[in-house]
């Protein structure tokens, strides 16, 4: 049987029956954009005109529409009505609770109809579609460099400003991005509702505990078609992949080097910066990279967890291992592009370059 919707008075229910006739009589005179309502052309005007009729009495900011007011009221007040009933998290807005509940349910309701591919918010499919388009409506006013949707436009202008206004109230750290800053917080609220069963380890996201598994299970679901090669992560096979491709889309604007990945470029702007953020509770030495910083802990703990299978012996760090390895295999992947000598090592091979070039290296004393 279906259910027939009621409305309380006569004039909502003549608006409500506009939806199923597809009825827009009301057209904007600046764009010729046509709305269904009288009072959604009122906002759309808003856009053109800059209006901004609802204040703030807290911090004075003004909004276009007044349900934006009213969600930004409780900003101050620190209201959240809509609570989800699988996990207790808290939302300002009715749209949050919705889009995060699909995290539970697994729901992605709107689909690519290029190549099918799913989302949970309308937002992600709308730039997706630009990937097939080719659209990119949004410039940069300093570099004119475009971008398919406002947030990558948003962040590429910080790397010209070098500012990060999104800062922790907790502990003050300042990131680019407000994604950035909520990933973040989560670590102060011990929020972590994924839970490992093989190792107890616990992940405030769905997708970090799937990639987490895949250390278990040895998984490597992405596999490069040009060399075969396997990864567990999609983010490490499109790194991967410019290897191949000669790509390196981040620039330093400093010195002009580009790399494969963006943190090799922020940890390589930390050579210009002097920036240390990764410090040793231990001895109070600091590191541009976390990964530098646990290799740095096992100097104190004597932790080896990287075993050669051929003759047992014990490393700090993967690399470490991978390149002990080539003592057994003869593995030389480093070419000179000159005369072809082939080394186990890079250091070995800029040494080699010298003799080619005529530079001398000079030590300092």
């Amino acid at each position: 049987m279906d259910l027939l919707k009621c409305f309380r008075d006569k004039q909502s229910l003549s608006r409500h029956a506009i939806i199923h006739t597809g009825e827009k009589p009301y057209q904007c005179t600046e764009c010729h954009k046509c709305f269904s309502e009288k009072i959604c052309l009122t906002r759309h005007i808003r856009t053109h005109t800059g209006e901004k009729p609802y204040q703030c009495s807290e911090c004075q900011k003004c909004f276009s529409h007044k349900n934006s007011l009213n969600h930004h009221i409780r900003t101050h007040s620190g209201e959240k009505p809509y609570k989800c009933s699988e996990c207790q998290i808290c939302f300002i807005h009715k749209t949050s609770l919705t889009q995060h509940i699909r995290t539970h349910t697994g729901e992605k309701p709107y689909q690519c109809s290029e190549c099918q591919k799913s989302f949970i918010y309308k937002k992600s499919l709308t730039p997706h579609i630009r990937t097939h388009t080719g659209e990119k409506p949004y410039q940069c006013c300093e570099c004119q460099e475009r971008f398919c949707n406002k947030e990558s436009l948003s962040r590429h202008a910080i790397t010209h400003t070098g500012g990060k206004p999104y800062q922790c109230s907790e502990c003050q750290k300042c990131f680019r991005d407000k994604q950035s800053l909520s990933r973040h917080a989560l670590a102060h609220t011990w929020l972590k509702l994924y839970q490992c069963t093989e190792c107890d380890k616990c992940f405030s996201e769905k997708n970090y505990l799937t990639k987490h598994i895949r250390t278990h299970t040895g998984e490597k679901p992405y596999k490069c078609s040009e060399c075969h090669k396997c990864f567990s992560q999609k983010t490490s096979l499109n790194h991967h992949i410019r290897t191949h491709t000669g790509e390196k889309p981040y620039k330093c604007s400093e010195c002009q080097i580009c790399f494969i990945k963006k943190t090799s470029l922020t940890q390589h702007i930390r050579t210009h910066t002097g920036e240390k953020p990764y410090q040793c509770s231990e001895c109070q030495k600091s590191f541009v990279s976390k990964k530098s910083l646990t290799h740095h802990i096992r100097t104190h703990t004597g932790e080896k967890p990287y075993q050669c299978s051929e003759c047992q012996k014990y490393f700090r760090a993967k690399s470490s291992l991978t390149k002990h390895i080539r003592i057994h295999t003869g593995e030389k992947p480093y070419q000179c592009s000159e005369c072809q000598k082939c080394f186990s090592y890079k250091s070995h091979l800029t040494e080699h370059v010298r003799i080619h070039t005529g530079e001398k290296n000079v030590s300092v004393l």
